[in-house]
């Protein structure tokens, strides 16, 4: 089974306890994450009030390894806007996505859009079919 790649909306499902929390729980330590996503996850949480290097251990104590964003993601991310703009995805959308392309990962998240653009990667809803 391919690996499974997230974005921030998996991993702050499974931080607040959300529907699909169980989902994302089962991947976290086989689970990737874009530096990109991981910067949206910490900022998520220090506006709930959390300080910044709280925020930074509560992610890399999950256990999750966070890959760097760097100019071939960046060149995927940048080409993707085109064809998911329709869709509204996102900047942290299209580096998870990217990042999916580049492993060979599917694309985990709770964003139904994603669904509607073939760009090659494997997307699933961890909050399933309605």
């Amino acid at each position: 089974m391919s690996r499974a790649v997230l974005d921030s909306s998996a991993v702050l499902a499974s931080f607040y306890g959300e529907t699909g929390a169980d989902v994302i729980d089962a991947l976290l330590r086989d689970s990737v994450i874009s530096a990109v996503n991981a910067a949206e996850v910490i900022s998520k949480l220090v506006e709930r009030g959390m300080p910044a290097d709280m925020a930074r251990s509560t992610l890399t104590d999950i256990g999750i390894e966070i890959v760097p964003f760097d100019l071939d993601q960046a060149e995927t991310t940048g080409d993707f806007r085109g064809k998911t703009k329709a869709q509204g995805l996102s900047l942290g959308d299209r580096a998870c996505l990217a990042l999916a392309k580049r492993i060979q990962g599917r694309a985990v998240t709770a964003d139904r859009a994603w669904t509607a653009v073939d760009l090659g990667v494997e997307v699933v809803l961890f909050r399933g079919e309605p």
